[in-house]
């Protein structure tokens, strides 16, 4: 999907969290750089993105261990934006609230 993204000139974000779990790594300095230079944007969490991340936090379940993937999710529902993941099990729960995973249109 990514490989499509590119050719089709797809404008490629991430938010704040998802660059920090990427850069807990490991990575070289080469690969942390690639990796950067494909994205257009690193979007800050805001506080409109923490008050979503809440309510979806509240709204699904409260699961120990999912505020940082309603945070991701925050940020792509307020994006308008899919969300690509290798981990689509843990976002599944939030599509009823507006999250759309990539490939699952």
């Amino acid at each position: 999907m990514l490989r499509q993204w590119l050719e089709s000139s797809e404008p490629l974000q991430a938010s704040t969290i998802v660059w920090t779990e990427f850069l807990c790594g490991p990575l070289s300095d080469m690969e942390t750089s690639l990796a950067r230079d494909l994205l257009q944007e690193v979007i800050p969490l805001s506080a409109q993105h923490a008050a979503l991340a809440a309510r979806l936090f509240d709204s699904s379940g409260r699961r120990r261990g999912s505020l940082a993937d309603c945070m991701i999710a925050a940020v792509a529902i307020q994006s308008d934006a899919q969300l690509a993941t290798s981990n689509p099990r843990d976002f599944v729960r939030l599509e009823p609230y507006g999250l759309i995973l990539a490939g699952r249109l």
